[in-house]
């Protein structure tokens, strides 16, 4: 299987936008297209967007979405892996880029949420070194809150 990966700051440009929104769409069913341009203009807005993408045959197969929570510390907000491409490392190899990213750019912590529904995404943070420290009440239901020391 052929994947590159690439590292972006800021909401990239068309196509790979697109591509990006279509990706986000098919992870999570529960938000519209529209909604998803919504959150990341919003959130870009307020501080800028770290982005790892996978790619294959030119279209976004994975993402790992973050940005600065505050100073040394990093929000790992938003990513996935494409269905059909799942169990290939993918997921592993964009945490592994973006945790290397943060450590360079001297961030200590990442946070990140996830719901009980995106058990292989809990795993991989648990297996990676994320430590449970809470859970919320999210819009979709419980939230599991997790961070990991760099």
């Amino acid at each position: 299987m052929d994947v590159r990966y690439e590292l972006i700051i800021g909401l990239p440009a068309e196509p790979i936008l697109a591509s990006l929104i279509d990706q986000l769409v098919i992870i999570f069913s529960n938000q519209s297209r529209a909604d998803l341009l919504t959150e990341l203009t919003y959130q870009q807005e307020r501080t800028a967007l770290q982005l790892v993408l996978a790619f294959s045959n030119g279209q976004v197969v994975g993402c790992k979405l973050g940005y600065e929570r505050k100073p040394h510390h990093f929000y790992s907000w938003l990513g996935g892996v494409h269905p059909d491409f799942r169990g290939y490392g993918i997921a592993s190899e964009l945490m592994r880029r973006q945790h290397d990213w943060c450590r360079q750019q001297n961030y200590h912590t990442v946070r990140t949420q996830t719901y009980n529904q995106w058990r292989g995404m809990l795993i991989l943070n648990l297996r990676v070194g994320f430590d449970i420290i809470g859970t919320l009440q999210g819009k979709h239901g419980l939230t599991i809150v997790l961070e990991k020391n760099l």
